[in-house]
């Protein structure tokens, strides 16, 4: 295994007191900080009394950063990899870095601490036993249509980024293929001084959002589908054709159909190509 380190540390998401000492002593004493965006993480360096080398790795660049990061580990170096905001790799840069630094046997290490999934899900009141961490959606397209499909049959508690300027649009489209009722909470601002968490209906939100009433980035979760009765393949292939007719592609059909009552797309495929092949 190589000499140095990569430790993944994670930083405050709203106040600076959340660092913790392990964190704040290895920004310290590391031989380099590689940071989402150099000017955010230069305050939190100053609050801690570090003067580290910082070193800007975002989507934009990190494949291109993955060589020079290595051979500096490899020279023994210990390198901390943070993110704006929280920990890192959670819809954030690092996991190409991450992956190369394990593949060529560099040991790679993290500094737990706050993270805006679990900080927004300690405090939804939604059930945490199992739920699901969705990122954020997809921005438009089939992937989008597909990606809120599948929510609306997941029965985990699910866990959303909505990012700045898309909170109406994005609710809108959660609250029309999810419902209107379903339970959620929106969390903005956590830790900071204007900290706002607001639990309400889907529709609530949306039609909130639609008025200007949330504005910034803001982590939801959202409560899972209740249990449906689950309808005979038949009658899953029926709709398949149904929607088939109606204009939609036989791939987008089936992805509609299985998300929506939760079968195995594969499964319903094979039944779609069996009906088919009867006919």
């Amino acid at each position: 295994m190589a000499g140095g380190r990569l430790v993944v540390v994670a930083t405050p998401i709203g106040n600076l007191g959340d660092l913790s000492e392990r964190a704040a002593d290895l920004l310290r004493s590391a031989d380099l900080v590689l940071a989402e965006d150099t000017r955010r993480t230069a305050t939190l360096l100053r609050h801690v009394g570090s003067s580290v080398r910082m070193q800007a790795l975002h989507d934009h660049n990190e494949e291109a950063q993955v060589s020079s990061v290595l051979e500096r580990l490899h020279r023994g170096e210990t390198i901390a990899l943070v993110s704006d905001a929280g920990t890192p790799t959670v819809s954030d840069p690092g996991l190409r870095v991450i992956r190369a630094a394990r593949e060529d046997g560099v040991e790679v290490t993290t500094a737990p601490g706050p993270s805006a999934v679990l900080a927004s899900l300690s405090i939804a009141g939604l059930p945490t036993d199992r739920f699901v961490f969705e990122g954020f959606l997809p921005r438009r397209g089939n992937a989008r249509t597909e990606r809120l499909a599948e929510l609306a049959a997941e029965r985990r508690t699910m866990v959303l980024f909505v990012a700045v300027h898309r909170a109406d649009e994005d609710l809108a489209d959660l609250s029309t293929s999810l419902g209107a009722g379903r339970p959620a909470v929106a969390c903005r601002e956590l830790t900071k001084l204007h900290e706002e968490v607001i639990a309400a209906p889907l529709g609530d939100l949306a039609d909130r959002a639609a008025s200007g009433g949330i504005k910034g980035e803001l982590t939801v979760v959202i409560g899972g589908a209740e249990p449906q009765p689950m309808p005979v393949l038949s009658q899953l292939v029926d709709e398949v054709r149904s929607r088939v007719a109606a204009g939609a592609s036989r791939r987008d059909a089936i992805a509609t159909v299985a998300a929506d009552v939760g079968v195995s797309r594969r499964r319903l495929y094979q039944a779609v190509l069996a009906a088919s092949s009867e006919d």
